[in-house]
């Protein structure tokens, strides 16, 4: 099967995060004079956004160190054939949806007869983006055929981690039913989790 090198796929991938990563505030809404004289205050009403904020810090940790760990992907992937573009296809797809969940989630956290449902809904795309990233890596070192021939064999080990990913984010939604505040906190430690470097992540060049 025919390969090429993976700037452009790199450079569109980069593009999509980018958008990605940019929608999430246009979510968080500048609140009317309407909403202030009714909450007492623009400060009271910028309070008032505070799901829209928190939906916002967590979602953008999580797509931006997605697109780090991405990136990391091509330290070690060098070439790419079409199932690669197809599954990394398949991961922009789900990433460029998050913004949706995102609002959901802010717009429903205040309630608490559908706040559960809304935090099951977005932690259930968390999950499929950290299927989808699997996806992309096992399909970029199957047989090592698109790999570099000089990489940092402890980094390919290390970098088997994101397997942790799906499991921790379907612990965190099946928990939503138990605790919306404790599903949460383990996607934003998920983040924090995954915001680690790769071992041996260096290479000295790429062939």
């Amino acid at each position: 099967m025919a390969t090429s090198d993976t700037t452009r796929l790199e450079a569109f991938s980069d593009g999509v995060f980018a958008i990605a990563i940019t929608l999430l505030i246009l979510e968080v809404k500048v609140p009317d004079h309407a909403e202030i004289q009714a909450l007492g205050g623009l400060w009271q009403a910028l309070a008032h956004r505070w799901p829209s904020l928190l939906g916002y810090l967590i979602s953008f940790a999580t797509i931006g160190i997605m697109w780090a760990n991405h990136h990391a992907i091509f330290i070690y992937v060098r070439r790419c054939d079409r199932p690669f573009l197809l599954a990394n296809l398949l991961l922009l797809m789900t990433v460029a949806f998050l913004p949706f969940p995102t609002a959901v989630l802010a717009e429903h956290l205040p309630d608490p007869e559908t706040r559960t449902a809304a935090t099951m809904f977005y932690g259930g795309v968390l999950f499929l983006i950290a299927v989808a990233f699997n996806i992309v890596w096992w399909t970029g070192i199957r047989d090592r055929r698109l790999l570099g021939s000089n990489i940092a064999e402890a980094g390919v080990q290390t970098i088997r981690r994101y397997r942790m990913g799906p499991v921790g984010y379907a612990v965190a939604t099946a928990l939503a039913l138990a605790s919306v505040w404790l599903s949460l906190a383990i996607h934003a430690g998920l983040a924090l989790l995954f915001a680690r470097s790769e071992t041996g992540a260096a290479a000295t060049h790429k062939t």
